[in-house]
């Protein structure tokens, strides 16, 4: 059971969404919300991570999640994301496929009376919901995620190259959003070297 968020923490925020979510009708939101689900769980599980700890806030087309405090930034950005675009190939090969964005950050937030608040979710929603992001995805036919990430967690962790992680794979976007400038990292498919043979 996920133990509530008490004080300001510093911890890893994922946060998914779905593209072209708004276009469907009210009986395809609920299959796509029930495929996205199995989604994280499927990618969650095979990444060796349990999704019943972390402390999640459901955006209706996605999800904001915090991780505990001893998750392996460099396995999450590797291996989860991974797993999510093996999860999406299988959703693709039985004719029901589902795209996705995924924005990643570490830093600082809390618990408040309407969900989180703190850098940490704002940084991770601002980067998920950019349009560059969203370009991004449209524009990567071969692909059905993309992940975005903040510099600083590519300088701190994609940079490390742990866990095969390949920053050759990722490129530099910027965007302005409410008069506050966000530069982040972008990576079509999964961001591992060697991927999907390694």
């Amino acid at each position: 059971m996920v133990t509530p968020l008490r004080g300001l923490v510093y911890r890893l925020v994922v946060a998914v969404d779905v593209e072209g979510y708004s276009k469907l009708d009210a009986l395809d939101q609920s299959l796509v919300q029930s495929r996205l689900s199995d989604v994280l769980d499927v990618a969650a599980r095979k990444a060796g991570l349990d999704r019943d700890l972390w402390y999640r806030q459901v955006r209706g087309d996605g999800e904001l999640a915090v991780l505990p405090t001893d998750a392996d930034a460099a396995w999450v950005v590797a291996h989860l994301t991974e797993q999510l675009v093996e999860a999406l190939a299988d959703l693709r090969r039985a004719g029901t496929p589902l795209r996705m964005r995924v924005a990643m950050h570490c830093g600082p937030l809390t618990a408040g009376a309407f969900g989180l608040v703190g850098d940490a979710p704002i940084v991770t929603c601002r980067l998920l919901d950019a349009k560059v992001v969203r370009d991004a995805l449209a524009g990567a036919a071969d692909e059905d995620l993309v992940l975005v990430i903040s510099q600083q967690l590519h300088d701190d962790v994609v940079r490390t190259r742990f866990h095969d992680l390949d920053p050759s794979r990722f490129r530099p976007t910027r965007f302005r959003v409410k008069n506050q400038v966000y530069a982040g990292y972008l990576c079509a498919g999964a961001p591992r070297r060697g991927w999907p043979n390694g």
